[in-house]
């Protein structure tokens, strides 16, 4: 499985690398997506099963950047990439307004689950972050980045 897989990355590397030199898209954009497209496949490597990529509600003007299986826990990552280690590290980027907009999208794609069974599954927020390096790519894996109900606001 493993030959096939880094087979599969090679060749998904180089036919991205030919769309982006066409791309109309900004290089900030194309590099997020080149972080996105790293995750994915480290993330099989470690056995999650993906199960959507760049998931998007009608409703909700978002995206998830990846949703997995690991065992009987629904993840849903967010990709942060990264082309340097800078001064703030890439996951401080998901701050309380993007969980809580992290968090309505999770409810979005939980409503396509069968009515018994979506209050049932266990869910996960990570946050991965990509380090798109010269030589060499780094992850870091925040597993349980935040919690999935956001914490009860205080009242004075």
């Amino acid at each position: 499985m493993g030959l096939l897989l880094n087979l599969e990355r090679r060749v998904y590397s180089r036919l991205r690398a030919r769309a982006d030199r066409k791309s109309p898209l900004p290089p900030h954009l194309l590099t997020g997506q080149r972080g996105e497209d790293a995750a994915f496949f480290h993330l099989r490597d470690l056995g999650y099963t993906i199960v959507a990529r760049r998931w998007r509600s009608e409703r909700l003007a978002s995206d998830l950047d990846l949703v997995a299986w690991d065992g009987d826990t629904l993840v849903l990552f967010e990709v942060k990439t990264r082309t340097a280690h800078d001064m703030a590290p890439a996951q401080t980027a998901v701050d309380p307004h993007k969980q809580n907009q992290l968090r309505r999208m999770a409810s979005a794609y939980l409503r396509q689950l069968p009515e018994p069974h979506r209050d049932n599954v266990p869910l996960r927020f990570d946050v991965l972050s990509v380090y798109l390096l010269p030589g060499a790519t780094e992850f870091e894996h925040f597993r349980n980045a935040f919690p999935r109900h956001a914490p009860p606001r205080r009242s004075f």
